[in-house]
Order: structure tokens, then C-alpha cells, then sequence
């Protein structure tokens, strides 16, 4: 037991947030201690000491699994995907997201078994999955099976933008998901609706939105990790639903690993695609290894700014 077993009193906290599962047992203690501390509601009843003594319980048991359920990544079940969800495959193929999104690699389509999934990221926002489980209904068909996953809608979220200086700008969201795209270079007849005060050489655009929102995994040799869609993945695992049509990208060596993974897993690589038993899927469902917290909610933030600089050289035609 630790000398001080309760974080600093807090006066005044709402008792207000979301319900978060995590994956006990795993690297990053510090860091999920961290977390409570910044982020869980009613912090100061929460013992540092009983929190560990949770996470080395969940340690011992994936020690368990370790040998218990040595191979069950390696072991996931990838279907054929049904034939009627051929054409709402070849939509997703044509749509411009899919096409920058997904350009590295060879990729398919295929049913992929949820329970075997490789996971990296360690919580679930539960009370998001139980709105994609209300989106979803209580019976999916094939089709609108590939739909939940694989939707070709705009993003739902919303995003509030606010300048906040002269040259300085907030985009702001309840989306973990909101992040910058890229810089592009407009021309003149690209700014429709601009009443420019003169001449319009060009401008700069400063792309921000969401991610393509595609349910994939990333595959190396045998395994199978999820890449984006976790909370979809949960919902549908959580509805009992055994396979999911995914897109597959297959990285064939590391370096293409590098092109496809998060930094996350990126930093130990070894861990999810070579370790006895990585954490799965299905672990977000086993209470000896989940814990649920209280998290005050949070909001995504891109900010942007730009300077300008105006000055004079020497031309380079008298050079």
C-alpha cells in the first residue's frame, strides 16, 4: 500500500461525465494513473492503492491468458464478404476517401471475426457505444451490416469555429476523431463566393475535419489489428454480433507496418503482432480485466494560425 492513498481533494466537482471501460493489466500503469487523476470524476474517493492492486490483478490474469489462450490472435476467422454487399463495396472503393485513405497497401474487403481482434487502444467510450448501438438497430442485415461499418455519409459530429485573434482560429468538437488534413494551395477560381476587395492571386486553405470513418484493420503475417471503427467494433461485439465487414490492409514487412499503424503501436510493434496473447476485443467484456470509470468529458481542440510577412528581394531576372 502507497503512504498517500487518495489523490488531493477536489471541491465543488460536478458529479456529471461519461462512462469509460478500460483494459487493465497492461503496459502503462503511470499512465492510467495519470488519467484517473486528471480526468475521473469524484477523484478524490479513488485509492491509488486499490486502483494497482486491480491493475495487477488484471496483469496476473492475462499472465493466465498468456498461457491459456497462447495463439488466439493468430487463430481470428476472416469470411468471404456476403455477395449482396458487392456494388456497396465498389461505392466505398470509388468514394475519394477510400482512395486517399487507403493507397499504400494491397487492401480487400472481408468479414472479420470481432472477438480476435487485436486492440490497441485501452478504453471505450460506453456511453458513445450505446448510441451506435441505437443507430444500428436490433436487426442488421447484410447490407446494412457493411452500412454501420462502412458508411459513405458526412460525418454527424458536430464542430464549432471560432476565431480567437486576428490570424488565430479553434476548431472545436465532442469528436476525439476532428483533426487537421492537410495544407492546399488554392487558385482564384477555386474561392467561390469570395468578394475579394481586389485581384486574387491564390490562397492558402487549412484543411480540418474527420478521419474517412471506415471500419479497418491492419494485417501482418497471421493477425489482425483494429485500426479505426473501435467503438463501432464494441457496439456490434456487444450486440452479438460475431463478424464485421472490415477493409484489410496487409503490411507484408515493417516498413509498411510503418505506414499503416498508429505511433502507439509503432513503438512496440512486437507486443500486438508477435506477443503470446496481445489484448483482444474481446477483453473489453471480461470484468477481470475491465474497469468502468466516471470521466468528465472532454473536447477536441485544432487550433490554427498563420503569420505574414511582407518584405523585399532582389529580383531574380538581375541576378
Amino acid at each position: 500500500m502507497d503512504a498517500r492513498q487518495h489523490w488531493p481533494m477536489t471541491h465543488g466537482e460536478p458529479q456529471v461525465g461519461v462512462r469509460e471501460a478500460w483494459l487493465l493489466g497492461q503496459p502503462g500503469l503511470q499512465d492510467f494513473l495519470d488519467y484517473v487523476e486528471d480526468h475521473a470524476v469524484g477523484v478524490a474517493a479513488l485509492s491509488r492503492s486499490a486502483l494497482v492492486d486491480e491493475w495487477r490483478a488484471a496483469n496476473d490474469y492475462y499472465h493466465h491468458l498468456e498461457l491459456n489462450e497462447a495463439g488466439a490472435a493468430d487463430a481470428i476467422e476472416v469470411r468471404d464478404l456476403d455477395p449482396t454487399c458487392a456494388e456497396l463495396a465498389d461505392a466505398v472503393r470509388a468514394d475519394p476517401r477510400y482512395r486517399r485513405a487507403f493507397d499504400k497497401v494491397p487492401t480487400r474487403f472481408a468479414m472479420v471475426e470481432l472477438d480476435r481482434l487485436v486492440v490497441a487502444q485501452s478504453h471505450i467510450d460506453l456511453d458513445h457505444a450505446d448510441r451506435l448501438q441505437a443507430r444500428a438497430g436490433d436487426r442488421l442485415n447484410a447490407q446494412a451490416l457493411f452500412r454501420f461499418c462502412q458508411p459513405l455519409g458526412d460525418f454527424e459530429a458536430p464542430v464549432q469555429i471560432r476565431q480567437a485573434g486576428a490570424r488565430r482560429y479553434l476548431f472545436v468538437s465532442a469528436s476525439s476523431d476532428l483533426r487537421f488534413h492537410e495544407c492546399l494551395l488554392l487558385k482564384p477560381q477555386d474561392l467561390a463566393n469570395h468578394a475579394a476587395f481586389g485581384s486574387v492571386s491564390g490562397a492558402v486553405g487549412l484543411i480540418v475535419g474527420f478521419g474517412s470513418n471506415f471500419l479497418s484493420v491492419v494485417q501482418s503475417e497471421s493477425r489482425l489489428l483494429l485500426h479505426n471503427g473501435h467503438h463501432r467494433a464494441y457496439a456490434l461485439r456487444a450486440m452479438g454480433v460475431r463478424f464485421a465487414p472490415c477493409i484489410i490492409q496487409t503490411a507484408t514487412r515493417g516498413e509498411e507496418l510503418g505506414l499503416l499503424a498508429s505511433s502507439k503501436v509503432m513503438a512496440s510493434p512486437s507486443f500486438y503482432f508477435r506477443a503470446a496473447r496481445p489484448p483482444l476485443l474481446k477483453d473489453f467484456f471480461e470484468p477481470r480485466i475491465r474497469k468502468v470509470l466516471q470521466v468528465r468529458r472532454t473536447s477536441q481542440v485544432i487550433e490554427l494560425s498563420f503569420e505574414v510577412k511582407d518584405y523585399s528581394v532582389r529580383s531574380l531576372d538581375d541576378a
